[in-house]
């Protein structure tokens, strides 16, 4: 009797464990749509971006200047210019209007280097990913993209737990995403694209 209870606890135990590792496998918020969908995208100047600014026949205003934590640029004739947040042609024309008190119909153009961009344009991974960390969005950044530049998830991540925080219309909302497809089982269609501002939360796995 106490061989036959034992199988029957020892069966119990493993058909526990078994439905659990399964639902721990299933997504727990809707699919994130595999297409980022269409919208418009425009890189924009953050804190910690070097631009190169070139004022036509001026070369004694032109140079490289970076942008503070604070959001804003110092350059020659220029002090304290907001540059976070804008395009670099938008840049380019507040630093005219800027210039315009010294020299007459200065022209400018603004290119950006190191491509840090603001806060709120950057990917961020949090959880069991093996170097959690706020990343530079690219056109067209996908999941398997943002994977090998934090290297994959733990061991200890619940890889088909994890979702996507977005923003969507000004409203927050959450999609699921199947990382243990994708990087145990090379399940292709569990890539997805990326939008700015994502943040990738991967939890950790209870077993």
């Amino acid at each position: 009797m106490f061989t036959i209870n034992k199988h029957i606890a020892r069966a119990g135990l493993v058909a526990a464990v078994t439905l659990m590792a399964g639902c721990s496998s299933t997504p727990i918020y809707p699919p994130a749509p595999a297409q980022s969908g269409g919208y418009d995208w425009n890189y924009l100047v953050g804190p910690g971006d070097s631009v190169q600014v070139f004022v036509w026949r001026n070369p004694e205003v032109s140079g490289a200047f970076p942008v503070r934590p604070d959001g804003k640029m110092t350059m020659n004739l220029v002090e304290d210019i907001q540059a976070s947040g804008k395009t670099p042609t938008q840049l380019a024309r507040d630093i005219e209007k800027a210039l315009s008190k010294y020299i007459q119909e200065p022209i400018v153009t603004v290119i950006v280097a190191g491509g840090v961009g603001p806060f709120d344009q950057q990917i961020r991974v949090l959880g069991e990913a093996a170097k959690p960390q706020a990343l530079n969005y690219r056109e067209k950044m996908s999941l398997i993209d943002l994977m090998i530049q934090v290297g994959g998830i733990t061991d200890f991540a619940a890889g088909n737990k994890a979702y996507i925080l977005r923003v969507v219309d000004g409203k927050p909302q959450q999609f699921g995403v199947r990382l243990e497809d994708l990087l145990k089982n090379g399940d292709i269609s569990a890539n997805v694209e990326l939008r700015p501002g994502d943040v990738l939360v991967v939890p950790e796995s209870l077993f």
